[in-house]
């Protein structure tokens, strides 16, 4: 803006108006408020307060800034803005700021100045509020030292007009004045200075203006006292002791060390460093900072290797000459527990027998910590359950001892798992594995797979055959787990056992000596021992059961009727008035097998008149199929095959030649003629079967008339019909016994018993059958073998109902030869089913339909 400046013009406390030359002036002072009136503008140019708004009358400032503005109410000059002088005019002397008030209708131009007063709003302010000065402490006292003026905004009066200094002993204030009235104030150094005492003063210059009131500016002046090195550097300690865990990572600060030098600058700058006769074990642990002093860690800290250290530490400073001084560092290294227990063994673990008693030493051990304190303090221990211990000795020794009953055939090797735990804290521990072998001792005899064995073997076999393989088997070790076998001595009828059968000894396998033969020796025992090769030596038996199977190799022998013992031709007779049905004859045969190979059937094979005779196919009873007629010729020949049912089948024939008479029938004569004329001794033998036959007929029927009358008298009480033991008390023996249960569940039944003396001559059986039953005929075949097994009784027809048979086989004198059957009943449906197996001695054969009983020679027959 154009603004008119006067140095001369004083400003007025209020506002003023002069009007002179055309143009009307202001003066009003600064930092007036807004709305404030500066003077009538109206009335001072001569105008109406009509013309204010019809002329529009306007100011424009040409500052460029819209200060002032006109009420259009009242015709006022008012103060539109702030209005700060120093803003505006700085430090001149005089401030007006010109306007220029425009009228429309007709347009004039009127020039007002407002001249703006100066006010005391502004302090005195130093160009810094700090003011550094550096004196050497050898400065000599007197020295002068300029320091900055201040300066103040406002003007006239109100500007600066003198200074003042905070007081000092050592400093004081003089004021100098310069060209143009400027006044500048000096520092003065009144005494000599020592840094080493007061390295730095702080003073305050103040500058007052003249003002009302009174406003003063402060500058800070700071004075460093520039020193001389007359100080070498002293550390706050003469030793310093710290302690470090050895476990503290590279890199850790270990400890500050701090050297004071009272020097300055360069002479007080300290640079600190490990004395020159440092040790290099120290050097590569240990490193410090030249500027910090602080030491830090750049190795590792081993307690185990080194446990303190001592180091010289040298602080310098930089001044000139260099001066230096020392301290002492001790460095304790704390232990960790860093170290793991270690496990030593002393001696060698000893191989230890399953038979040791509990204490039995079994190795020497030592077990060490490298840590100290409780970190060192280890304890041994063993797993629990474990058959070993350990027993303390001295100083972290200890003796592994067992501590139980071993058993080397269940672990032969013990792997012991020792573990040793420190005291630390946390505990550390480590493991080591021993290994104790245990020895074997023959503690364990040799166990065959099972206790007894069946063999089954077809008789006829090839001798040297092998018959069965035992094996056993011992836990033990080494030699005393070898085994030889051998076979016991004993009697197989009178003759030793090892005549039949010997056995291997390595491996078990039993070979036949002979060929068997079932019709002599049905079975037979064989005790295998098997025998360990330790010391004293161990042994088990095994029984072997050797069972001779049956082979159809006998063909059936005919023993009746009699005459055809001495040829294949049988003289039988009969009456011509004989009718259908008639009993002519009965063939009989035993077959020296046994089971199926023993079952016979009858045929006939040829006849003259097939259609007059007929064979019974299981009794061999030989009847008439139908009346004899007067042209049947009157001698007739029958060829009878009687077979048995092995496999292959065996047969034999017998050729029964009949003369039909018209007189009585003499059977017996006939018989006894026939039998004259091949011999005399045939006679005889003839004779000795016709009467052995006719009483055991006898015996026979008194046998069953008592046994009907005991039933007769029984059967109101227990409705069975069997003989009392006390009734065949002369046929008794009590350690033969044998009560079977037959289920009738198919057409034949039969069963086999094994049993009897070895030397027997003859056998005798009870049998008991149901009282209800309407059969009672039975047969009981006996072969002539004098075999000590017990007969095998055999086969009921499909409709008998289950019965309790009970046999007793006596055995008898062995002059005697025929056999007594005693017949009784006593139905137990409680008694429990069960059969024997069709593997049999000597068979016995069963049929149903009649009634009539024969004793034959020990054989029954009917």
């Amino acid at each position: 803006g154009f603004l008119s400046c006067a140095s001369n013009l004083v400003p007025a406390p209020m506002m003023t108006k002069t009007k002179g030359y055309g143009q009307t002036r202001y003066s009003i002072p600064e930092e007036l408020k807004q709305g404030s009136v500066v003077g009538n503008l109206a009335k001072d140019l001569g105008l109406g307060l009509t013309e204010i708004f019809d002329r529009k009358l306007r100011v424009a400032s040409e500052a460029g800034k819209q200060y002032f503005s006109v009420d259009a109410g009242k015709g006022e000059l008012v103060v539109n803005d702030r209005i700060d002088r120093e803003a505006l005019c700085a430090q001149s002397a005089s401030c007006v700021l010109p306007l220029q008030v425009v009228v429309d209708k007709p347009l004039q131009l009127h020039r007002v100045e407002v001249e703006i007063q100066d006010i005391n709003d502004n302090s005195p302010k130093f160009p810094s509020p700090e003011i550094m000065l550096q004196i050497a402490e050898s400065t000599a006292a007197g020295a002068r030292f300029p320091l900055e003026i201040a300066q103040d905004q406002d003007v006239g009066v109100n500007s600066v007009r003198s200074y003042t200094l905070s007081k000092d002993e050592l400093f004081s204030l003089k004021i100098k004045d310069v060209s143009g009235g400027r006044k500048v104030p000096e520092l003065v150094l009144s005494k000599n200075l020592d840094r080493e005492k007061k390295s730095a003063h702080i003073l305050l210059l103040t500058a007052i203006d003249g003002g009302n009131p009174v406003k003063s500016g402060v500058s800070q002046i700071n004075i460093n006292v520039l020193d001389i090195n007359d100080n070498f550097p002293v550390f706050e300690k003469n030793l310093y002791k710290i302690s470090v865990s050895e476990n503290s990572a590279r890199g850790a600060s270990i400890l500050k060390v701090t050297a004071n030098d009272t020097d300055e600058g360069l002479n007080g700058d300290v640079e600190y460093s490990f004395g020159t006769h440092t040790a290099d074990n120290v050097r590569s642990v240990f490193d410090i900072d030249s500027l910090t002093g602080e030491i830090h860690l750049i190795g590792t800290l081993d307690f185990e290797s080194t446990s303190n250290y001592e180091i010289d530490v040298c602080a310098r400073d930089k001044g000139t000459p260099r001066m230096e001084g020392h301290c002492t560092v001790q460095i304790e290294v704390a232990d960790v527990n860093d170290n793991v227990p270690l496990i030593f063994l002393t001696s060698q673990p000893n191989s230890v027998p399953e038979d040791s008693v509990s204490g039995t030493v079994v190795a020497l051990i030592s077990a060490r910590d490298r840590d100290s304190g409780q970190n060192g303090k280890v304890t041994l221990q063993t797993p629990k359950g474990s058959p070993f211990t350990l027993k303390p000795s001295f100083s972290d020794n200890y003796a592994l001892v067992t501590n139980g009953a071993l058993d080397r055939e269940r672990f032969s090797v013990y792997d012991v798992e020792l573990t040793a735990t420190d005291m630390g804290s946390p505990p550390l521990s480590a493991r080591k594995m021993i290994k104790v072998t245990i020895t074997d001792i023959n503690d364990n005899p040799p166990v065959f797979t099972q206790p007894s064995y069946n063999v089954y073997l077809k008789e006829n076999g090839v001798p040297g055959s092998i018959l069965y393989s035992v094996s056993a088997s011992d836990e033990d070790f080494g030699e005393n787990a070898k085994i030889s076998y051998s076979i016991l001595d004993s009697k197989v009828q009178d003759v030793s056992v090892s005549s039949y059968v010997y056995i291997n000894s390595d491996n078990g396998s039993i070979y036949s000596m002979h060929s068997f033969d079932y019709e002599k020796l049905k079975v037979f025992q064989i005790q295998v021992q098997a025998k360990d090769q330790g010391s004293p030596s161990l042994s088990s038996n095994a029984t072997v059961h050797v069972f001779i199977l049956d082979q159809n190799d006998n063909a059936p022998a005919v023993i009746y009727p009699s005459s055809a013992v001495l040829g294949s031709l049988s003289h039988q007779r009969m009456p011509r008035s004989a009718k259908a049905g008639h009993l002519v004859t009965k063939v009989t045969a035993v077959d020296a097998d046994s089971g199926h190979n023993a079952w016979m059937s009858y045929r006939v094979a040829a006849a003259t008149d097939a259609s007059l005779f007929t064979v019974s196919q299981y009794t061999g009873e030989v009847r008439t199929k139908r009346s004899v007629s007067e042209q049947d010729d009157s001698s007739q020949r029958l060829l009878i095959e009687i077979k048995d049912d092995g496999e292959p089948v065996q047969s034999s024939t017998v050729t029964v030649s009949i003369l039909m008479e018209d007189g009585p029938h003499e059977p017996i004569l006939e018989l006894r003629q026939k039998a004259a004329e091949p011999s005399t001794k045939t006679g005889r033998i003839t004779l000795y079967l016709i009467l052995s036959l006719a009483s055991v007929s006898v015996l026979s029927l008194v046998t069953f008339l008592i046994l009907a009358v005991k039933c007769m008298k029984s059967s109101r009480s227990s409705g069975s019909c069997c003989m009392r033991r006390s009734d065949c008390e002369d046929y008794k023996n009590p350690n033969r016994n044998l009560q079977i249960q037959l289920n009738t569940d198919g057409p034949i039944k039969y069963v086999e018993v094994l049993g009897g003396d070895m030397m027997s001559q003859s056998q005798s059986f009870r049998s008991c059958m149901s009282p209800m039953s309407e059969y009672s005929d039975f047969t009981l075949i006996k072969p002539s073998s004098t075999t000590d097994f017990k007969e095998v009784i055999s086969v009921l027809d499909a409709s008998l109902p289950d019965s309790t048979w009970t046999f007793e086989s006596q055995q008898v004198r062995s002059n005697q030869k025929d056999m007594v059957s005693c017949c009784s009943l006593s139905p137990t449906p409680s008694h429990p089913q069960f059969r024997l197996p069709a593997t049999s001695t000597t068979a016995a054969k069963a049929h149903v339909g009649r009634t009539n009983c024969t004793v034959l020679n020990g054989v029954v027959g009917p």
